[in-house]
């Protein structure tokens, strides 16, 4: 519900609008809460994919590297919203866009990187930053592709990129993937940390308002941290002693683990920049819309687009993973009815100063991987429950059925079976297996080349019985 004390209705349709000091504050940092989990969680996972986070040796040192990308995580998504709230030039939408490290790129990020540790890293950090620079390019026309991205195509890529993440949350709040062949592996103890924190966000989420709702997630990890704490999963000794590792400041490094040019970096981040740049397009209008009753302009579409690709170039030469608007965000602002770009610019400051302070990243470094499973298992499953309320929008005729079907079995496919492609040339077997770059092609191209007009019985024998007549027409009804 919209508080009226904190300015006139006009006032809060007004991005250049600052409310009070003290109103702006707590407002800004909500904005933080509702993200923050969701920020710093694909930094872990591609970790733990490498081979130096969780469970690996690297947590003898106190996992290092794992810290300094959760902390470029915050750092760059403080940075990358401030491009989009204040701008420079060309850059940025001037509205409140919340910026975030991206769950779209892990599916590609995680075949590269598995198993080869740091040196997998300037790959990496070198796919981002030429992706990042062609995220920048798309802007200049983004108005003139959305026609080969409809829903259909939206709604199946984000639909198997929460399918591709599924795996990551139950395999977290089993123990993690290095624990696969233990018996500790699915035990009942780390099923019950996964378990408190899936019921605490629930109990946030449907019976509570404002606030607490909003950082339903959040509280659900705290609430399993507590319990990992009372059933000896993290100690207090190990807190203090990964607290006391950590500096107080430390600045970011500019290129700290090398560059290097990867084919399959490049073209993977490449073809991913169109999906995000659709998804940035789909929040700036929610924004306008949600927050100013108005559409959202050319200008600002485009310069939202400059900056996500901006964001993403500049995170990428320090050690950070690409940057996207946080959806979220957008329901954050239509549920406050504040439209201030100035109060999300406060929640920026709050990251950047949680980024610049590696004592914050050793914190989050502590939470167990069990608990970290059941806000992923709840986060990712939202992954799939948004591509398919995008797909709720598709005119599901025979046509449209066809390309769904053939982009998801073979995306799908190839995901769960990446020995199918044993034999491919490393660099196209990288970019199969991930599922979702397959899937987006196929039913990218099938949706321009094939003709709008599918003969009632085209479908008939492929179908099983199931193709239907009409809405909700099954065999027997």
């Amino acid at each position: 519900m919209v508080d009226s004390s904190i300015g006139t209705p006009e006032q809060l349709r007004d991005p250049n609008y600052t409310p009070a000091l003290h109103k702006a504050v707590p407002l800004g940092i909500q904005h933080v809460l509702a993200m923050f989990v969701s920020n710093v969680t694909p930094a872990i996972i591609v970790a733990g994919a490498a081979g130096f986070g969780f469970g690996s040796d690297a947590g003898a040192q106190g996992f290092p590297d794992m810290t300094y990308m959760i902390q470029m995580s915050m750092l760059f998504a403080g940075i990358a919203t401030l491009f989009q709230t204040i701008g420079i030039g060309a850059v940025g939408a001037r509205l409140p866009i919340v910026q975030g490290t991206s769950f779209a790129f892990i599916p590609i990020m995680i075949p590269l990187v598995a198993g080869k540790g740091v040196e997998a890293l300037p790959a990496l950090f070198g796919g981002v930053l030429i992706g990042g620079l062609f995220h920048a390019f798309l802007g200049s026309f983004i108005g003139k592709i959305r026609f080969a991205l409809p829903p259909l195509v939206t709604g199946l890529v984000v639909t198997m990129i929460g399918l591709a993440l599924v795996k990551v949350g139950i395999q977290y709040a089993a123990g993690g993937v290095p624990a696969i062949d233990s018996p500790e592996y699915g035990s009942l103890l780390n099923w019950s940390a996964a378990l408190v924190v899936i019921f605490v966000t629930l109990a946030f989420k449907f019976f509570t308002r404002g606030l607490l709702s909003v950082s339903a997630v959040a509280l659900g990890i705290l609430a399993g941290y507590l319990y990992a704490l009372m059933m000896g999963m993290v100690t207090v000794d190990g807190i203090a002693t990964s607290w006391s590792r950590a500096a107080v400041l430390e600045a970011p490094m500019p290129f700290k683990y090398g560059f290097a040019f990867s084919f399959a970096a490049i073209i993977g981040f490449c073809l991913m920049a169109f999906v995000s740049a659709v998804e940035t397009v789909g929040d700036v209008s929610g924004i306008t819309k949600g927050g100013a009753g108005r559409e959202a302009t050319d200008r600002e579409i485009q310069g939202a687009t400059y900056a996500d690709g901006v964001g993403t170039a500049v995170a990428g030469i320090f050690g950070g993973l690409p940057n996207t608007s946080f959806s979220q965000n957008v329901g954050l602002i239509a549920m406050t009815g504040v439209m201030s770009r100035h109060v999300v610019t406060i929640g920026a400051l709050f990251l950047i100063l949680c980024g610049l302070i590696p004592k914050v990243g050793a914190l989050i470094r502590t939470i167990p991987i069990e608990v970290l499973g059941g806000g992923v298992i709840v986060m990712f499953g939202m992954v799939v429950a948004a591509g398919i309320s995008m797909l709720s929008d598709v005119n599901w005729n025979r046509r449209n059925m066809v390309i769904f079907a053939i982009a998801l079995s073979v995306g799908l496919g190839l995901q769960l079976d990446p020995k199918a492609v044993q034999y491919l040339p490393e660099t196209l077997g990288i970019l199969m297996t991930s599922g979702i770059l397959p899937a987006a092609v196929i039913a990218i191209v099938l949706n321009l080349v094939l003709p709008e007009d599918l003969a009632s019985e085209a479908t008939e024998e492929v179908s099983g019985g199931l193709s239907g007549h009409g809405r909700g027409s099954l065999p027997g009804e």
